[in-house]
């Protein structure tokens, strides 16, 4: 009788913990987005039949046929915690009883998704929209209509065998084309999957010089130059009056924190007051001309003033698209910059105008639509820091300046003497400015960075680094 109850008691633990793990699993379904379940699946090519891929229409499904081809289970759902921190949603690890940390920790002797799969996902996830046309329109003679994902793209060329682990060309040749900074992403898979093949047990001896060498070929790989003559030039557009627009008080320490920090970090900075449209015009094809972008690391361009979904305002009322600015400085518009890093800060609302508190005003106008992800040119190297998220507003104090702006001065003084890159700062300073409120709590606002840098971003520690702090 023991022996029976024990067994009886064992079989009701078992059925205890698969119907939580059960739970946990359907947890994550709901904080999954269908764009996230599209992933999962392209992630999941090779490992779930393809007969059974077609039926999945929710993760659900996707996680059945995981655990009946038991690649993961109650015991072991280190696979589900690699899709999950392959597809950025990290914050969902927790159900699963796994940390960032923890699952990049394993990942070298656990992973099981292949460099080519994870190759292929991160190459759908730099094609945007306006890119994704060019390449259907290119390939038109080789897919069929109704593609309507960069993923379903990708995984139709790979089931046509028009591309595999060992084949890239078309890719190559079309990315050259329309979205040529994505061709890092193949040459470093190439070099990894090379490195991989080379024959155990054979060893090479390297000379000092060539350690040295081989030591700074690497930093330029995956960190942009920061030693040339000067570090370069940072503008900062300040709107405080405007002819036909509110006066944006606080503005004018916005615009001193940001000069103060840039020409400690080394930039030559110059501030421009109130700018009409003529003369951002005469600035921008000053800067986009200027001589000594050739000598210089990098170059910042600041705009402080009222706007709307994707553009600004000059101080007589004239509204400019973002991406306009920005393309002044691409590579063919102003070669001196071309492959150096090229950032631009903005602080103005990117929605409409609300009743805000006595002390904080919105730097919103009424919001039209302009679209964010036109704001960003295609080429690499660039990096837009927009003071909120689109279709909101930002928050200027009257007396102590913007919430974003304010943040991102203080980070930057606190985290470039840490070395961390201009990513990890904007990540703190997105944190920062999302736990602020206004006097009475109902008002909150969340900057968002768009970029297409294709290396860190470290700035150089000043030798002053003390003064600032």
């Amino acid at each position: 009788m023991a022996t029976s109850q024990d067994q009886s008691l064992g079989s009701s633990s078992d059925e205890t913990c698969q119907l939580r793990f059960r739970e946990k699993l359907l947890a994550i379904d709901l904080e999954l987005k269908v764009q996230d379940v599209e992933s999962l699946k392209f992630l999941c090519i090779g490992f779930i039949p393809q007969n059974k891929m077609d039926k999945c229409r929710s993760a659900l499904h996707l996680f059945d046929y995981l655990m009946t081809g038991e690649m993961i289970s109650v015991k072991d759902a280190f696979f589900l915690a690699e899709l999950l921190y392959t597809i950025k949603q990290n914050y969902l690890l927790r159900h699963l009883g796994y940390t960032k940390k923890q699952v990049e920790h394993l990942l070298p002797i656990r992973g099981r998704l292949s460099p080519f799969r994870k190759l292929l996902y991160e190459l759908s996830e730099g094609i945007d929209e306006e890119n994704l046309k060019a390449i259907i329109f290119l390939l038109a003679d080789k897919i069929p209509k109704g593609l309507t994902s960069s993923l379903s793209l990708l995984a139709y060329l790979e089931k046509n065998t028009e591309i595999d682990e060992d084949n890239m060309i078309l890719l190559e040749k079309v990315f050259k084309k329309v979205a040529p900074f994505l061709l890092r992403k193949i040459e470093n898979y190439k070099r990894e999957k090379e490195t991989e093949s080379l024959p155990q047990g054979q060893e090479e001896i390297f000379t000092p010089s060539d350690i040295k060498r081989f030591h700074g070929a690497l930093t330029e790989t995956i960190m942009y130059r920061m030693d040339r003559k000067h570090r370069g030039h940072c503008i900062i557009i300040n709107n405080h009056s405007f002819t036909s627009l509110k006066d944006r008080p606080g503005t004018h320490r916005d615009a001193e924190c940001l000069k103060l920090v840039f020409e400690w970090l080394g930039f030559t900075a110059h501030k421009y007051d109130d700018v009409t449209k003529g003369v951002m015009d005469k600035i921008l094809q000053e800067y986009k001309s200027h001589p000594g972008h050739a000598d210089g690391d990098c170059f910042v361009f600041c705009i402080l003033t009222h706007g709307e979904f994707g553009a600004v305002y000059s101080s007589d009322g004239v509204l400019i698209p973002i991406r306009s600015i920005m393309h002044h400085f691409t590579a063919q518009q102003c070669p001196g910059l071309a492959h150096k890093p090229k950032l631009f800060f903005i602080q103005a609302c990117q929605g409409s105008e609300v009743q805000t508190s006595v002390l904080t005003e919105a730097d919103a106008q009424n919001s039209k639509h302009f679209s964010l992800m036109d704001s960003v040119p295609t080429e690499a190297d660039f990096l837009l820091g927009l003071a909120t998220v689109p279709g909101y507003m930002s928050f200027r104090h009257i007396r102590d300046g913007s919430w974003y702006i304010q943040s991102l001065c203080s980070h930057l003084k606190k985290l470039v003497p840490r070395q961390e890159d201009i990513l990890s700062i904007l990540t703190a300073v997105n944190n920062d400015v999302s736990q602020q409120v206004n006097s009475d709590g109902t008002l909150r606002q969340m900057p968002q960075p768009a970029f297409t840098l294709r290396r860190k971003l470290v700035f150089p520690v000043p030798q002053n680094a003390h003064l600032l702090l």
